[in-house]
């Protein structure tokens, strides 16, 4: 895209994989140093192909993010564009949601939404001492319109958004930009995940294939009725990261086929 990032250091944490994977290979493209982080043994090798560095890292470890934060800063001399592309889900189908439980509830918020708050306390005085830089935060269109299929997970991707206006009014006097990015209907492992126990839900004779089932939602869920991209929302990622989004902060965006509209 030639987005002028090339020689930039861009950080994204949830890069082994999915779409943390997508958005990290697009800062590749554009030129940039890459860190990878991941709670992922195969984090090492995903940073090797991008020509970057990998550290294995659980947000949820306040401890361990600060370190692998100190390190990191050290490797780059710096960071200018952090990317949080972490998402975890139950595992299972919230509707209604009583019928979880309530220890379901606290990995999905310890990972998505205090594993962010642990990697933003870590970075954001670094860049509000160097006064400039990007944050992005991925999130959800579930965090947006309630979905009762994950309570956990919407509720930690609505926080999540929340959470990136408050940093994002923190940091826009040192210059930094914070954003948050809302998928919609991707097809990764985690949204497979989700969909798969919404399917094993249907009555008998409503049951069908997963993908015939999957295809029939995105015909009445998404007004463009296709599938997201992983490369649809890295397109994006990167777009936020330039100087053409130079007066973009604050921002909920979605990359959603029109699902959710404002």
């Amino acid at each position: 895209m030639n987005l002028g990032l090339a020689g930039s250091v861009a950080v994204v944490v949830g890069g082994a994989r999915g779409l943390g994977r997508a958005i990290a290979a697009a800062f590749a493209e554009e030129g940039c140093r890459i860190g990878v982080w991941d709670v992922s043994p195969d984090v090492h090798a995903a940073a090797d192909e991008l020509a970057g560095t990998g550290w294995r890292v659980d947000v949820g470890d306040c401890t361990a993010v600060r370190t692998a934060t100190a390190e990191t800063w050290a490797q780059f001399g710096g960071v200018d564009h952090l990317v949080f592309a972490v998402g975890i889900g139950s595992g299972k189908f919230g509707f209604p949601f009583w019928k979880l439980e309530p220890e379901d509830w606290d990995r999905v918020l310890r990972v998505n939404l205090i594993g962010a708050a642990n990697l933003a306390h870590a970075f954001a005085p670094r860049l509000a001492e160097r006064r400039r830089g990007t944050v992005l935060f991925l999130a959800s269109v579930a965090g947006q319109i309630g979905s009762q299929t994950d309570p956990p997970y919407s509720a930690s991707k609505a926080g999540l958004i929340n959470f990136a206006q408050c940093a994002a009014k923190d940091l826009a006097a040192y210059g930094v930009r914070v954003n948050c990015l809302c998928p919609g209907m991707v097809k990764t492992p985690l949204n497979r995940s989700v969909w798969q126990a919404w399917a094993d839900r249907q009555p008998p004779e409503a049951r069908q294939e997963y993908d015939a089932w999957a295809a029939e939602k995105i015909a009445k869920l998404v007004p463009l009725n296709r599938w997201q991209t992983p490369e649809d929302v890295a397109a994006m990622a990167v777009f936020l990261a330039s100087d053409r989004a130079a007066n973009v902060t604050g921002q909920t965006v979605n990359v959603d086929g029109g699902y959710v509209m404002r």
